[in-house]
């Protein structure tokens, strides 16, 4: 009783030491869990942090960002329009293509819905001369030119153009010249001739020199539908201009060294509408808001994570012009206990602040870019998902809590009582009528232990019942085969007398039935009879035996077998009776499917190792899956094959003969299925040859 006594503590120790370590475990692993996603956390936000870096650079080094560079953010009024600096030196405003090209790669079109746009902008190069530089595009009809040398009046499209600088304004008004293209289909392209608006009604008024101006129309119709049809549809028309402004450049011969850009740059404004014939409502206003605006400075901001700091400043001047703080989100409450946890939880390079310094060049000057990162918003984000995350750490601890108490009263003490009756009937039983001896009559109950010990009892009792039946059923067998062979082997004996002549062929047959005598007797079962026999090997002529085989076939009830063989003198080691009653069987095998009266051929291959036997029938195929399978023990196609004396044990016998002297036997199809005359079964005998 001590002894069972301090088993059931010892196991009771391990079992409360499993709970202790589980819960340990579950602690453990929420630290390094933490730990590895703060450093996961930490190498992704530096990832971010150059990922960031490399995009502003990028898109600053681009003509968009370049733009925006030279380009500071500035305070707008309304929906006016003032110049930018461009990041070229001038605009080509007399070639679309490159027009389109340069306004398109800076970016600095201003969207006025989907029917216009508009880019205002200077060169960077204060010697390409004071002008500054309009293009865009807008729908309308066909457009109607202004006839040559007339005065102007509303019968044709026109632009209207005011720029306001230093207390100064200046107005033209362009009306739309066509000039005619050789190209078929190549759209409408013309001239705008600005004159100065106070004096577009004088008869004498000419257009001003310096102001040019361009348009090119498609030919084709936005709306595919109508293209061809409808001559009034609307088109698309890309125009560009470049107005002369005095003031600018009469500054430009002020000074040695002018300043440019010009430093009220964001005070002039600009006001564009382009006016349809006889009508005075603009097709495009440079008045209205816009959709979409150029990209500016600001929109970096977007870019920037929580805590990063980006500024910008002019490597000349050494002060920053713009600085941008990453958007911080409101975050949810988190437990001050964890955040202190967390940060003092070790990760490489951790705390250390994140600086990254690059260098755009632009035509004007060099811009520094400094961009801060914040590491402290790993700890803060991640002690917030750890918050939420704790809830279930502590709801896995008391599950482990609950479920010790519940294992603890309700099961381990029944489990205690049921391995302490086991062990004891272990260790004293000695035979199967003291299996009773197991009494869990007062562990039986409604739940799964009490089922488990309902189910140990009865599985014991129909164990002791199996072992008994299968012991009387093995002794049974054995006298059996012991009665069988002592009736059998006295018969034989005498026959054996009277055909002793060598030359009898009678005497062949009861020496092999004597030697199966001797295989079976004494056996328990027949497959471990045939496993255990030991056989007699000695060489023989192969050639000489199968056609010993095929002569006497008649004798064992199979006729028309045919021998087919020029070898002689193949000598292999075999037991002549055994090998016997391999072929016997399969040609027993082979005659049962043959169709009636077509033969069954045996054929020799030799070479420097091994002779093969090919025993072949005209028949059915045999099915694939089986194969292998015909030669296990008691396997056979024939219904109520052991009344009838088929017992299912001829090719497992075959198969332990052969691989007792040495050899194989398989079984293949021959011939085509879909043909019945044509196919059949061939098995192959395969034994080594005399080295």
């Amino acid at each position: 009783m001590k002894r069972f006594f301090l088993a059931s503590y010892r196991l009771r120790i391990i079992f409360r030491g499993v709970f202790l370590l589980l819960s340990m475990a579950t602690l453990g692993l929420a630290l390094s869990l933490l730990q590895q996603e703060k450093q996961l956390s930490y190498n992704n936000y530096q990832a971010n942090f150059n990922k960031t870096i490399s995009q502003i650079t990028a898109t600053l080094r681009h003509p968009a960002g370049q733009l925006a560079l030279l380009n500071p953010p500035a305070e707008q009024e309304g929906a006016s329009l003032h110049p930018l600096l461009l990041p070229f030196s001038a605009l080509d405003f007399d070639d679309q293509s490159k027009v389109q090209q340069a306004i398109a790669m800076s970016g600095c079109l201003v969207q006025y819905g989907n029917d216009g746009s508009l880019c205002v902008g200077i060169g960077n190069n204060p010697w390409a001369g004071g002008f500054i530089y309009v293009a865009g595009s807008f729908n309308s009809a066909a457009l109607v030119s202004h006839p040559h040398g007339q005065v102007v009046r509303d019968e044709a499209h026109r632009i209207r153009v005011s720029v306001t600088l230093r207390g100064q304004e200046y107005q033209w008004l362009a009306p739309f010249e066509e000039e005619r293209s050789s190209k078929a289909n190549a759209g409408i392209r013309g001239r705008w001739v600005g004159f100065v608006e106070s004096e577009v009604n004088k008869s004498n008024a000419r257009p001003v020199r310096d102001f040019r101006g361009w348009a090119w129309q498609k030919a084709l119709c936005n709306d595919v539908e109508k293209d061809g049809k409808d001559l009034n549809c609307d088109r698309n028309t890309f125009f560009s201009l470049r107005l002369p402004i005095a003031v600018l450049q009469e500054a430009l011969f002020e000074k040695k060294r002018p300043v440019w850009p010009p430093q009220d740059l964001d005070q002039i404004h600009v006001e564009l509408a382009v006016l349809a014939p006889e009508s005075q409502i603009p097709l495009l206003d440079s008045k209205a808001m816009p959709t979409a605006t150029p990209f500016s400075l600001n929109d970096l901001s977007a870019l920037l994570l929580p805590g990063e700091s980006l500024s910008i400043k002019k490597s000349s001047e050494k002060k920053e012009f713009i600085k941008l703080l990453g958007k911080v989100e409101q975050e949810e409450e988190s437990w001050n206990v964890l955040t202190r946890l967390i940060r003092r939880l070790p990760v490489d390079e951790y705390d250390t602040p994140l600086e990254s310094k690059e260098l755009i060049s632009t035509p004007l000057d060099n811009y520094e870019v400094l961009l801060k990162g914040d590491v402290r918003s790993v700890s803060k984000t991640l002690s917030v998902v750890a918050t939420r995350v704790s809830w279930f750490v502590g709801a896995m601890l008391l599950a482990l809590l609950l479920a010790w108490l519940l294992i603890e009263i309700s099961i381990i003490r029944r489990i205690t009582l049921l391995t302490k009756r086991a062990a004891s009937l272990s260790k004293t039983m000695k035979g199967a009528g003291e299996l009773d001896q197991l009494d869990v009559s007062d562990l039986r109950s409604a739940d799964e232990l009490g089922v488990l010990a309902s189910g140990l009892h009865d599985l014991l009792r129909r164990v002791k019942e199996d072992v008994e039946r299968e012991a009387i059923r093995t002794e049974q067998e054995k006298q059996m085969w012991h009665a069988v062979g002592h009736e059998i082997m006295s018969p034989l004996q005498s026959l054996m007398v009277l055909h002793q002549a060598p030359e009898d062929q009678s005497h062949r047959y009861i020496s092999r039935m004597q030697q199966a005598i001797k295989v079976l007797y004494g056996s328990a079962t027949p497959s471990e009879a045939f496993q255990s026999t030991i056989l007699q090997l000695e060489e023989m002529d192969i050639t000489q035996f199968l056609q010993h085989v095929a002569d006497n076939a008649p004798h064992a009830g199979i006729d028309n077998v045919e021998f087919k063989g020029d070898f002689s003198n193949v000598i292999v080691k075999a037991d002549e009776y055994s090998l016997e009653d391999v072929v016997t069987h399969v040609l027993k095998n082979a005659n049962r499917y043959r169709p009636e009266g077509t033969p069954i051929t045996l054929t020799l291959e030799a070479d420097e190792t091994s002779a093969t036997i090919h025993i072949g029938n005209r028949g059915p195929h045999i099915a694939a899956d089986m194969l292998d399978k015909i030669f296990e023990y008691g396997v056979s196609d024939q219904v109520d094959s052991g009344a009838n004396g088929n017992r299912g044990q001829g090719l497992f016998v075959a198969q332990t003969y052969m691989a007792k002297m040495g050899g194989t036997i398989s079984v293949r199809n021959i011939g085509s299925a879909i043909n019945p005359a044509d196919s059949g079964v061939e098995f192959l005998l395969s034994l080594p040859r005399r080295i």
